[in-house]
């Protein structure tokens, strides 16, 4: 009984110190799936000339005064 009990302590033991890292191969496993499809995703958007990646990575207000034909309003002197 008493060599069972080591060989099951050893295994325990092993189980501890492994998990962790098995646990964060598997995350890293996942994030980099996740980057992989983002690629993907983006180099198709690129690939079919769709201006979507464009318009969401600027807001309404940056687009407008970035335009070239855009004129900003005069600002008029307070009056006393």
């Amino acid at each position: 009984m008493n060599t069972f009990l080591e060989y099951l302590f050893v295994i325990a033991l092993y189980a501890l110190i492994a998990l962790p890292g098995l646990v964060g191969y598997a995350r890293d496993r996942a994030v980099d799936r996740q980057l992989r499809q983002a690629e993907l995703r983006q180099a198709g958007l690129r690939q079919a000339g769709q201006p979507e990646a464009r318009r969401r990575s600027a807001s309404p207000k940056s687009r407008a005064w970035s335009r070239p034909d855009f004129e900003a309003p005069a600002v008029k002197a307070p009056c006393h």
